[in-house]
């Protein structure tokens, strides 16, 4: 129990840490003075750091252990997060939101990669709760960077605040953490190694494929953080107030299906849930699109937030137990074309919105979604994993060593 609660701390300071931040981008753009395009230059550094850092440093976990990469990584979380409010220049904004970035998917892969032993040792499917508590840390992020700005207090004040908040969390976490097993020899072959210090390629067709699948899901994402009130406001003619309740139905649908996503995989299995899960985002969204009403789009990005909240979960899931010895290169794979597709997204949206108008622009992250439902088979455990569900109703058990078997007497005692 305790190692679930680790990693549950880490996905909420994680949430928190980059809610924060949101909320005070007005602030920080108006203190530098900067553009639209001067800032986008630094979002873009933000992103550039967050891809290089899932990409590259994201495989550390396999290397010395995703326990061992986390938590110094979460306390950088913190202490990264306070140098934006603090910068006089571009340039300076650049460098800093580039540092917290890298950090930001440094620790995205590694709290990942520990979420996959925790939910092994387990022996059911918890990532979903894990997702779950990542987006009621990014609520409580905005909400309190939100009431603090309503209070005049500045960034700087704020992101103290919440980096030291994020280190008090980071020491919680770092008592509580699953101990890491010890390596162990290689397999016959001499290829493989099922302990942390693993190393080798994990590229393959099977977790491009799953990558994908990724993208298409957090395209819709997003679009819906992007262009949910825009749609509302200038394509229906709602007001600006009811033009926020779109993302707001949106964001509470997902946390309510994340939270109830563990049950729902237990017992329906993640390929029918993913496939469910799926057309109800295309279906509903699509059909929003055609009604044309601002209830019908509040109702439309809700079914989105709910089909969408079980997806990523249960992708990043199958990904790291294809190989748990390399769980975290696998996931730096898959993660990094996910995130690759929630920025992208809005962009393609908004070209393509250039040409057909907005409405009809919405109909492509719809349509994309529903490729995951197409694909969803790729989720499935492969040969002899599939009766124990590595991505079914149960999480795969631990190797029959003597090491893993106390450390899952452990995990569940505590």
């Amino acid at each position: 129990m305790r190692g679930r609660v680790a990693t549950s701390l880490l996905f909420l300071l994680f949430g928190t840490a980059l809610g924060t931040w949101t909320s005070r981008i007005p602030a920080v753009k108006s203190h530098l003075d900067l553009g639209d395009g001067q800032f986008s230059l630094a979002l873009m550094a933000f992103a550039v750091g967050a891809i290089a850092g899932m990409l590259v440093l994201g495989r550390l976990a396999d290397r010395f252990g995703s326990t061992r990469v986390m938590v110094p990584t979460a306390v950088l979380e913190g202490v990264l997060l306070v140098p934006p409010a603090y910068v006089d220049s571009l340039a300076g904004l650049n460098v800093t939101l580039f540092l917290f970035g890298l950090t930001h998917g440094t620790l995205n892969i590694a709290m990942n990669a520990n979420a996959v032993q925790v939910q092994v040792a387990y022996g059911r499917p918890i990532m979903s709760s894990f997702h779950a508590v990542y987006s009621i840390g990014g609520f409580l992020g905005a909400a309190v960077g939100g009431l603090l700005a309503r209070q005049d207090v500045g960034p700087d004040v704020t992101f103290i605040t919440v980096g030291v908040g994020v280190l008090v969390l980071a020491g919680w976490s770092a008592l509580w953490a699953l101990p890491e097993d010890r390596p162990v020899p290689p397999d016959p072959a001499g290829t493989r190694r099922t302990g942390p210090h693993a190393k080798g390629s994990v590229v393959s067709l099977d977790l491009l494929f799953l990558g994908a699948l990724a993208m298409c899901a957090l395209v819709g994402e997003g679009t819906a953080a992007d262009w949910s009130a825009v749609y509302m406001h200038e394509s229906l003619g709602s007001s600006a107030a009811t033009a926020a309740t779109a993302f707001a139905a949106f964001s509470i649908a997902m946390t309510a299906g994340r939270l109830l996503g563990d049950r729902l995989a237990a017992r329906f299995q993640p390929v029918p849930l993913v496939r469910a899960s799926a057309v109800l985002a295309s279906v509903g969204m699509l059909a929003a699109l055609l009604i044309g009403h601002p209830v019908a789009g509040a109702i439309g990005f809700a079914c989105m937030g709910a089909g969408m909240s079980c997806i990523a979960p249960q992708v990043y899931s199958a990904a790291g137990q294809r190989d748990p010895a390399r769980a975290g290169a696998a996931l730096s794979l898959v993660v990094s074309l996910g995130y690759a597709g929630f920025l992208v997204g809005p962009i393609v949206v908004g070209s393509v919105s250039t040409v057909t108008g907005l409405p009809t622009a919405l109909a492509v992250p719809a349509l994309l979604v529903l490729c995951v439902a197409v694909g969803a088979r790729a989720l499935s455990p492969r040969g002899g994993d599939r009766a124990e569900g590595g991505s079914g109703s149960r999480a795969p058990k631990p190797p029959d060593r003597s090491d893993a078997s106390s450390t899952t007497r452990r995990t569940t005692a505590d």
